[in-house]
Protein backbone atom coordinates (compact mmCIF):
# COMPACT_ATOMS: atom_id res chain seq x y z
CA UNK A 1 0.00 0.00 0.00
CA UNK A 2 1.25 3.22 -1.37
CA UNK A 3 1.03 6.44 -0.18
CA UNK A 4 -1.10 7.36 -2.88
CA UNK A 5 -3.47 4.80 -2.04
CA UNK A 6 -3.87 6.50 1.29
CA UNK A 7 -4.77 9.83 -0.16
CA UNK A 8 -6.89 8.37 -2.42
CA UNK A 9 -8.63 6.56 0.30
CA UNK A 10 -8.67 9.67 2.52
CA UNK A 11 -10.01 11.75 -0.36
CA UNK A 12 -13.26 9.03 -1.01
CA UNK A 13 -13.78 9.53 2.77
CA UNK A 14 -13.57 13.17 3.23
CA UNK A 15 -15.93 13.52 -0.45
CA UNK A 16 -18.37 10.57 1.77
CA UNK A 17 -18.47 12.80 4.83
CA UNK A 18 -19.41 15.53 2.85
CA UNK A 19 -21.99 13.93 1.15
CA UNK A 20 -23.24 12.29 4.23
CA UNK A 21 -23.25 15.72 6.12
CA UNK A 22 -25.08 16.90 3.10
CA UNK A 23 -22.60 19.80 1.64
CA UNK A 24 -23.92 19.34 -2.09
CA UNK A 25 -27.41 20.49 -1.02
CA UNK A 26 -25.91 23.29 0.69
CA UNK A 27 -23.71 23.91 -2.33
CA UNK A 28 -26.67 22.78 -4.66
CA UNK A 29 -29.19 25.44 -2.87
CA UNK A 30 -26.24 28.07 -2.73
CA UNK A 31 -26.03 28.04 -6.24
CA UNK A 32 -29.93 28.21 -7.12
CA UNK A 33 -30.11 30.92 -4.78
CA UNK A 34 -27.46 32.62 -6.79
CA UNK A 35 -28.84 31.88 -9.93
CA UNK A 36 -32.27 32.66 -8.86
CA UNK A 37 -31.05 36.26 -8.03
CA UNK A 38 -29.24 36.52 -10.88
CA UNK A 39 -32.17 35.63 -12.90
CA UNK A 40 -34.22 38.25 -10.77
CA UNK A 41 -31.72 41.09 -11.28
CA UNK A 42 -31.91 39.84 -14.69
CA UNK A 43 -35.80 40.51 -15.36
CA UNK A 44 -35.32 43.49 -12.93
CA UNK A 45 -32.76 45.02 -15.42
CA UNK A 46 -35.41 44.12 -18.19
CA UNK A 47 -38.03 45.50 -16.82
CA UNK A 48 -36.25 48.73 -16.27
CA UNK A 49 -35.21 48.49 -20.04
CA UNK A 50 -38.74 48.73 -21.35
CA UNK A 51 -39.47 51.12 -18.82
CA UNK A 52 -36.58 53.23 -19.71
CA UNK A 53 -38.00 52.94 -23.48
CA UNK A 54 -41.33 53.76 -22.29
CA UNK A 55 -40.45 56.78 -21.30
CA UNK A 56 -38.31 57.76 -23.52
CA UNK A 57 -40.69 56.94 -26.08
CA UNK A 58 -42.89 59.63 -23.59
CA UNK A 59 -40.29 62.28 -24.14
CA UNK A 60 -39.58 61.75 -27.73
CA UNK A 61 -43.90 62.46 -28.28
CA UNK A 62 -43.62 65.45 -25.82
CA UNK A 63 -40.61 66.63 -27.78
CA UNK A 64 -42.38 66.45 -30.70
CA UNK A 65 -45.38 67.73 -29.09
CA UNK A 66 -43.28 71.09 -27.94
CA UNK A 67 -42.08 71.51 -31.62
CA UNK A 68 -45.05 71.32 -33.01
CA UNK A 69 -46.53 74.15 -30.09
CA UNK A 70 -43.49 75.98 -30.46
CA UNK A 71 -44.33 76.11 -34.52
CA UNK A 72 -47.77 76.70 -33.90
CA UNK A 73 -46.93 79.87 -31.87
CA UNK A 74 -43.96 81.02 -34.27
CA UNK A 75 -46.82 81.20 -36.84
CA UNK A 76 -48.89 82.59 -34.44
CA UNK A 77 -46.78 85.32 -34.18
CA UNK A 78 -45.58 86.02 -37.01
CA UNK A 79 -49.38 86.40 -38.50
CA UNK A 80 -49.97 88.45 -35.41
CA UNK A 81 -47.06 90.60 -36.82
CA UNK A 82 -48.16 90.70 -39.82
CA UNK A 83 -51.45 91.66 -39.77
CA UNK A 84 -50.13 94.53 -37.01
CA UNK A 85 -48.25 95.74 -39.73
CA UNK A 86 -50.91 95.59 -42.62
CA UNK A 87 -53.23 97.45 -39.86
CA UNK A 88 -50.00 99.90 -39.07
CA UNK A 89 -50.02 100.60 -43.31
CA UNK A 90 -53.55 101.50 -43.42
CA UNK A 91 -53.21 103.74 -40.17
CA UNK A 92 -50.34 105.50 -41.61
CA UNK A 93 -52.29 105.95 -45.17
CA UNK A 94 -55.45 107.59 -43.48
CA UNK A 95 -53.11 110.00 -41.74
CA UNK A 96 -51.16 110.63 -44.96
CA UNK A 97 -54.99 111.15 -46.63
CA UNK A 98 -56.09 113.31 -43.43
CA UNK A 99 -53.55 115.51 -43.12
CA UNK A 100 -52.95 115.82 -47.37
CA UNK A 101 -56.77 117.03 -47.21
CA UNK A 102 -56.52 119.10 -44.10
CA UNK A 103 -53.35 120.97 -46.48
CA UNK A 104 -55.92 120.86 -48.89
CA UNK A 105 -58.55 122.32 -46.78
CA UNK A 106 -56.02 125.05 -45.37
CA UNK A 107 -54.95 126.00 -49.09
CA UNK A 108 -58.38 126.49 -50.52
CA UNK A 109 -59.54 129.01 -47.63
CA UNK A 110 -56.23 130.73 -48.14
CA UNK A 111 -57.36 131.23 -51.62
CA UNK A 112 -60.73 131.98 -51.01
CA UNK A 113 -59.49 134.80 -48.07
CA UNK A 114 -56.95 136.04 -50.61
CA UNK A 115 -59.94 136.42 -53.28
CA UNK A 116 -61.95 138.07 -50.79
CA UNK A 117 -59.23 140.59 -49.50
CA UNK A 118 -58.68 141.17 -53.36
CA UNK A 119 -61.98 141.70 -53.92
CA UNK A 120 -62.65 143.73 -50.95
CA UNK A 121 -59.62 145.82 -52.01
CA UNK A 122 -60.94 146.09 -55.46
CA UNK A 123 -64.25 147.50 -54.38
CA UNK A 124 -62.77 150.02 -52.16
CA UNK A 125 -60.44 151.03 -55.63
CA UNK A 126 -63.69 151.20 -57.19
CA UNK A 127 -65.59 153.43 -54.86
CA UNK A 128 -62.80 156.03 -54.77
CA UNK A 129 -62.30 155.98 -58.15
CA UNK A 130 -66.21 156.65 -57.77
CA UNK A 131 -66.41 158.90 -55.63
CA UNK A 132 -63.71 160.67 -57.56
CA UNK A 133 -65.38 160.44 -60.90
CA UNK A 134 -68.62 161.83 -59.30
CA UNK A 135 -67.29 164.67 -57.08
CA UNK A 136 -65.81 166.28 -59.93
CA UNK A 137 -68.86 165.34 -62.53
CA UNK A 138 -71.36 166.35 -60.24
CA UNK A 139 -71.56 169.52 -58.51
CA UNK A 140 -73.84 171.03 -56.30
CA UNK A 141 -76.50 170.35 -53.32
CA UNK A 142 -78.34 167.90 -55.21
CA UNK A 143 -75.26 166.19 -56.48
CA UNK A 144 -73.41 166.11 -53.29
CA UNK A 145 -76.49 163.68 -52.12
CA UNK A 146 -76.74 161.77 -55.02
CA UNK A 147 -73.26 160.90 -54.52
CA UNK A 148 -73.55 160.56 -50.79
CA UNK A 149 -76.24 157.61 -51.50
CA UNK A 150 -74.31 155.83 -54.16
CA UNK A 151 -71.49 155.31 -52.47
CA UNK A 152 -73.29 154.24 -49.16
CA UNK A 153 -74.99 151.67 -51.30
CA UNK A 154 -72.20 150.57 -53.02
CA UNK A 155 -71.00 150.06 -49.38
CA UNK A 156 -73.82 148.01 -47.87
CA UNK A 157 -73.43 145.86 -51.35
CA UNK A 158 -69.82 144.88 -50.95
CA UNK A 159 -69.86 144.06 -47.20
Amino acid sequence: MDAEFFVALGFILFVMVLGYLGVHKTLGGALDGRIAKIKDELAEASRLRAEAQALMQSFAAKTAEAEAQAASIVAQARAEAEAIAKETQVRLEEYVARRTKQAQDKIAQAEAQATADVRAAAADAAVKAAETVLKTSASGAGGAGFIQEGISSIKTLVN
